[in-house]
């Protein structure tokens, strides 16, 4: 789904980047010098330099992935103030709640603003149907909207 956006909305006048986490050797956040990273220290920069944020996450039990909550701890305080936006893929209908609690730290602790669209899917044929298709396009136009409608001159 995020390769989708990515594809889909790149030609179009956007600058975009997929963060695969997958390509990062990212320490453990221990609360120690786990940030110092050179790695760490990249993605604290392109989140701070993100205008607005799409968080492209399995869920797994109930919940996001681990890898995930690491990144966020890890990078702190560059959430600050940021758009943000999530798609979940899961395996299952019951976990589409699974982001509130991610939602809410990132608002609380950050002062991130959270677009109140996520795209949910349980299907796992990687062909995405019209109607997946659909609320990805709206979702990225809302995240489109919310970045504009509060940059300040």
């Amino acid at each position: 789904m995020a390769e989708y956006i990515l594809n889909h909305f790149n030609s179009k006048n956007t600058n975009l980047e997929l963060i695969d986490l997958r390509n990062f050797d990212l320490p453990l956040c221990d609360g120690d010098e786990s940030s110092d990273s050179l790695q760490v220290q990249e993605l604290k920069t392109k989140i701070r330099n993100a205008q607005g944020i799409l968080i492209a996450t399995p869920v797994y039990n109930y919940n996001i992935n681990a890898a995930l909550k690491n990144l966020i701890e890890l990078t702190g305080s560059a959430w600050t103030d940021k758009v943000v936006g999530f798609i979940c893929s899961a395996g299952g209908k019951n976990s589409y709640m699974s982001v509130m609690s991610l939602a809410n730290s990132l608002m609380l602790d950050f002062r991130s603003i959270i677009i109140p669209r996520f795209v949910y899917s349980d299907d796992d044929n990687e062909q995405l149907d019209s109607s997946i298709k659909k609320r990805l396009d709206q979702l990225f136009f809302e995240l489109i909207r919310f970045v504009k409608g509060l940059k300040s001159d």
